[in-house]
């Protein structure tokens, strides 16, 4: 089996990060995407919404999928979430499998500064979705992927919640929900 490691504070989840997964499910003819919540992110600064509320938003969101998969695993271990030691337990768990870390072109500008990145591209294929807004040079290092891109980020949502603004279609129906009755990013 073929499987996409998507992990990130999904601070809320949104349709990009939907359509980033499903863009990767049809182009790298993937079989499964793990969605990973952070616990506790490393390069996050600031207030994060708890795990366990952004996990179960995170189900919300992957919830329409059968193909997509929410996996608790950095919430279990508690602690600083490092890519590397969730990339380990997966790697345990699914000796047999081909797993594919998908990072945004953001997120590869500073990979050298992770916790063991050579192991990490040992482990799995590290594959780069381009993003605008942050260009990325082409790179022996990394396989990258052109998808359809969202120009739509988390802060973004958080910020319009806080100027009572809509964020519907921004986010799925049911995270939707989720926020308004637990009054969230107020």
């Amino acid at each position: 089996m073929q499987i996409g490691i998507l992990g990130g504070t999904f601070n809320p989840p949104h349709i990009g990060h939907l359509i980033l997964a499903q863009e990767m499910l049809d182009e790298l003819k993937l079989d499964k995407i793990f969605f990973i919540p952070a616990n506790n992110p490393p390069h996050k600064k600031g207030n994060q919404l708890e795990p366990r509320k952004r996990f179960l938003m995170t189900k919300l969101a992957a919830a329409g999928n059968p193909k997509f998969k929410v996996l608790d695993l950095e919430l279990k271990r508690k602690g600083k979430s490092y890519t590397f030691d969730t990339i380990a337990e997966l790697k345990n768990k699914y000796p047999e499998d081909k797993l594919y870390l998908i990072i945004g072109s953001d997120l590869a500008k500073n990979f050298k500064k992770w916790k063991n990145p050579e192991k990490i591209k040992k482990m799995v294929n590290v594959i780069v979705a381009k993003r605008r807004g942050s260009p990325f040079r082409s790179s022996k290092v990394f396989n990258q992927v052109n998808i359809i891109q969202v120009e739509l980020s988390s802060s973004q949502i958080r910020e319009r919640i806080k100027e009572k603004k809509t964020i519907k279609y921004l986010v799925p129906k049911e995270v939707e929900k989720y926020i308004k009755d637990n009054n969230l990013y107020l």
